[in-house]
């Protein structure tokens, strides 16, 4: 018994840490701004959960305070389940394992479908292709960048309005039926395109053109594009982010949109490096993630039910 009483200690210090870490427990901080996003944070999730808890007091008010207006602010110029499909897509190509159960879940709880979220985890990975695709190519950006103008300003005589439709077409085989199909969607075959791989080029374009030209897509032709836009930012592709943002305006999206997207971008990635170090067991963290949809998930229910009563 006496050679195990020493062991007991550290033992014991360890449960009681443990459990002082518990998300249901109080958060005390020295800063009172730290203290006052805390208190927000608890109030608004229900808890306050680890990748918070654990982020530095210095930054929490900041960096909780841009969270609330952008990510989780029901009145900004994208809807919130758009703004969780960009954080997912963002999430995806990283890839952060944390982000993307989060986002996911988010998604959800804001109205997506499974098919939707399909589709924009699609987007990310056909704007990662092209990402690499055209920083790997030798086609100048002033090149590119005039071929992007001609092709916008062709689409935009063709049909009136700021939304364009295309028509869905049988595949195409081979490289010379992809660049003749460039030339009657498109008005020409764009340089941009001419490098790649002569075997993969009609399989390509036929994977771009139903993902992200296709009218019928489960996603509006704009959150396609500002999906696009989103991946791109963060990518560090100029090409990427020239062309999907021209074509996010053809399709309809504004300035404010179009700067929120980049901004779910860079929060999406802010709190992937976070997380990623931090290095929560990836169950506690969806744990505590489900703890907070189920909460948000009740106080909406609640709400539906006020509201149906008064009817």
């Amino acid at each position: 018994m006496k050679f195990f009483l020493p062991l007991l200690a550290p033992l014991l210090f360890f449960f009681v840490a443990f459990a002082a870490q518990r998300p249901g427990e109080k958060v005390v901080a020295q800063n009172p701004e730290a203290q006052k996003a805390y208190e927000e944070i608890r109030s608004t999730m229900g808890m306050v959960p680890t990748f918070l808890k654990e982020f530095p007091q210095e930054g929490i008010s900041g960096a909780w305070q841009e969270f609330r207006d952008v990510q989780l602010n029901p009145t900004t110029a994208l809807t919130p389940k758009t703004k969780e499909l960009i954080g997912l897509a963002v999430a995806a190509q990283i890839p952060c394992t944390y982000c993307i159960y989060f986002h996911k879940r988010a998604a959800k709880f804001n109205g997506a479908t499974s098919e939707e979220i399909n589709f924009a985890i699609a987007i990310a990975a056909d704007t990662r292709k092209w990402a690499t695709f055209w920083e790997g190519s030798p086609i100048p950006f002033p090149k590119f960048k005039m071929d992007v103008d001609k092709m916008v300003t062709n689409l935009k005589s063709r049909k009136p309005g700021s939304v364009v439709e295309y028509e869905t077409t049988p595949l195409i085989g081979d490289a010379d039926g992809a660049y003749r199909d460039m030339q009657s969607t498109l008005g020409f075959t764009p340089a941009f395109v001419k490098p790649y791989a002569a075997k993969g080029i009609a399989g390509a374009w036929n994977e771009h053109k139903m993902l992200s030209m296709n009218s019928k897509a489960p996603l509006a032709p704009a959150t396609i594009d500002l999906i696009s836009v989103a991946v791109s930012a963060q990518t560090s592709c100029p090409y990427c982010v020239y062309i999907y943002t021209e074509f996010a305006k053809l399709h309809g999206a504004n300035d404010e949109q179009l700067r929120e997207s980049v901004a779910m971008a860079g929060l999406t990635r802010h709190w992937s490096t976070f997380l990623n170090g931090l290095q929560q067991p990836q169950k506690e963290f969806e744990r505590e993630v489900d703890q907070i949809f189920a909460r948000l998930e009740e106080k909406k229910s609640q709400m539906d039910k006020q509201i149906s009563s008064r009817k």
